[in-house]
């Protein structure tokens, strides 16, 4: 089943009511979007954006536990996220994968000290203090005891400094010793929401979604929705309205009328680096240590090339994020201490991108220790004539948690509305992940059997694009009666098909969406000019553009790639441009 036709708004606007509307569609309003909708509840979530362009398309990529929580005392957020990090391992296997993680250690005893100040006072402006050997040592055993899963997950292991360089030789040699565990790496976090959105779509017609649809007012009849492409305003009547829209939901509270002072987040930036010397000294493991300024920083191969990560910064939701110069040699400076003789510089970064945290106000707490939990306020919506309704506002929440988040929050809606929870979410394969083939074996035979239609090579990269829904890809790529297909000229890792068929069947309005979302092109480097105007050559009459809405696409996508990504990109070729 595709998905909504959120370009027009017609799916929603038609019939403007539902049991539920939950504005903001990252991935924790989406995952509570699937789980209402497999228990029948009448349920449309709409986004003023594309689906998961916000806080949710700016992590850093991993399904951890949080092991760093543990020194907050947030035992049961640690113990939630190993739990559910342990089962996505299991029901999204398509996108999640085990990955080792390596600690570098500089002291033995750092810290030791300080620890219990630090439990309990987390203020900014407190002195730094290194943990060293003893305290991460007693972090990791305690991590342990939540994460390995009945045995699954191996233990932590400690070495000293002349196991850690043999392993990891462009190691800094100044280390003591290397604390290693397993955690998950999430290698596409934009195609895994849309595969739960994917999920909530096909429990039936009383779900449904719209992107590019923004909640701009409310009142006794209900919320106000406008369509941001097409201008289309209209009144829309729940029961239940849930905000789910991350850092922006004071905003979107005060865009209600139900002004809030719950948020506080912080500015998360990363940058990607095609760099294969730093990639091959990674060794294949994430390195994740703290940083000079107390900071948790991580060095990250990804879709080969590196992820560097990450920043904690204070930001005002009313202006622009980016990531900014500083940032830059900030990452630059952590690279130089992990691997000094690894030589980086910006040349080497292809993609670029920041966002912010949803976490709660703090005030002067300072941000590393800012809770990563999550909380849902509730506050009544008188209605005229109708039964009062109620307005949830979820504060907090992260990638790691997103089903049992989403679960929580389900389960004190199904109360309001006075309906029994008829699902359970709890080891339910998400969308790919279904049938997904974990054995090399079974590998081979799903490989073999699709081989047949579009070889073996370009089987195996769909299957891990898509996971087993690769199949319907397939059959849309060697449908007879279509034309034949074709790799693209200036990124042949994809096909014309392919990408035909995510502008037909996933809710693409723009052609941003398909360069930042549906694919990985603009995230491992492959995007240029001649690129962007070749994918919307392809999408264009897909979609209905005429000769001017294609050359506006071509221009916005450009320039959000140049100025938010920091994407070195030629200029718009001047020639003009046709939908077919």
């Amino acid at each position: 089943m595709s998905f909504a036709n959120s370009q027009t708004g017609t799916a929603i606007s038609d019939r403007a009511t539902a049991q539920v509307l939950i504005i903001g569609a990252g991935i924790n309003g989406i995952a509570t979007f699937r789980d209402l909708a497999l228990q029948g509840v009448d349920v449309v979530i709409v986004e003023k954006n594309d689906f998961v362009s916000g806080a949710s398309s700016a992590s850093s990529h991993m399904i951890h536990g949080g092991v760093r929580y543990l020194e907050n005392g947030e035992f049961r957020l640690v113990k939630e996220s190993v739990t559910e990090r342990n089962s996505l391992l299991k029901i999204a296997p398509h996108y999640v994968k085990p990955l080792q993680t390596t600690i570098p250690i500089f002291s033995t005893f750092s810290g030791v000290m300080a620890a219990p100040l630090r439990f309990i006072t987390h203020r900014q402006g407190a002195t730094h203090v290194e943990r060293g050997a003893m305290l991460i040592k007693v972090g990791m055993m305690i991590y342990d005891a939540f994460s390995r899963d009945g045995g699954t997950v191996p233990r932590h292991e400690f070495v000293g400094r002349s196991k850690a360089l043999a392993a990891l030789p462009k190691l800094n040699p100044g280390l003591k010793y290397t604390a290693t565990y397993y955690d998950a790496a999430m290698h596409d976090p934009e195609r895994l929401a849309l595969d739960v959105l994917h999920d909530g779509l096909d429990a039936g017609p009383h779900a449904r979604a719209a992107n590019y649809v923004e909640a701009v007012g409310m009142d006794n009849d209900g919320v106000h929705l406008r369509n941001s492409v097409t201008g289309e305003e209209f009144t829309f009547h729940a029961d239940v309205v849930v905000n789910t829209s991350g850092p922006w939901t004071d905003l979107t509270n005060t865009a209600l009328g139900q002004p809030s002072t719950f948020m506080g987040g912080t500015k998360g930036s990363h940058i990607v680096l095609d760099n294969p010397e730093l990639l091959a000294a990674t060794g294949g493991r994430e390195i994740f240590f703290e940083h000079e300024d107390g900071r948790i920083v991580l060095i990250y191969p990804l879709k080969g090339r590196v992820l560097v990560g990450t920043t904690d910064l204070e930001h005002d939701m009313s202006k622009p994020v980016r990531c900014t110069e500083d940032e830059i040699d900030y990452f630059f400076d952590l690279v130089a201490h992990v691997f000094p003789t690894v030589k980086v510089d910006r040349s080497h970064i292809v993609f670029r991108f920041a966002g912010v945290r949803p976490l709660p106000r703090h005030d002067d707490e300072a941000p590393g220790f800012v809770s990563r939990d999550y909380r849902i306020e509730s506050r009544p919506l008188p209605r005229a004539g109708v039964a009062d309704g109620t307005l949830l506002s979820l504060v907090g929440g992260k990638w790691t948690t997103f089903r049992a988040l989403a679960e929580n929050l389900s389960t004190d809606i199904l109360k309001l509305l006075g309906l029994p929870r008829t699902v359970s979410t709890e080891g339910l394969a998400i969308g790919g992940g279904r049938n997904f083939p974990v054995t090399d074996a079974a590998h081979q035979v799903w490989v073999t059997a699709h081989g047949d239609e579009v070889g073996a090579d370009r089987a195996e990269a769909l299957l891990a694009r898509y996971g087993t829904r690769a199949s319907e890809v397939i059959d849309f790529m060697t449908d007879p009666t279509a034309q034949t297909d074709a790799p693209l000229q200036h990124d042949p890792a994809y096909t014309r098909r392919e990408i035909e068929f995510l502008a037909s069947t996933e809710s693409v309005v723009r052609l941003i969406d398909v360069l930042l979302r549906r694919t990985s092109m603009a995230f491992v480097g492959s995007v240029t000019t001649p690129l962007i105007e070749e994918v919307a050559r392809v999408v264009a009459p897909v979609l209905g553009w005429d000769a001017g809405r294609l050359a506006e696409e071509i221009e916005l996508a450009h320039g959000i790639l140049s100025d938010v990504h920091g994407v070195a990109l030629a200029p718009v070729s001047q020639a003009p441009f046709f939908a077919v």
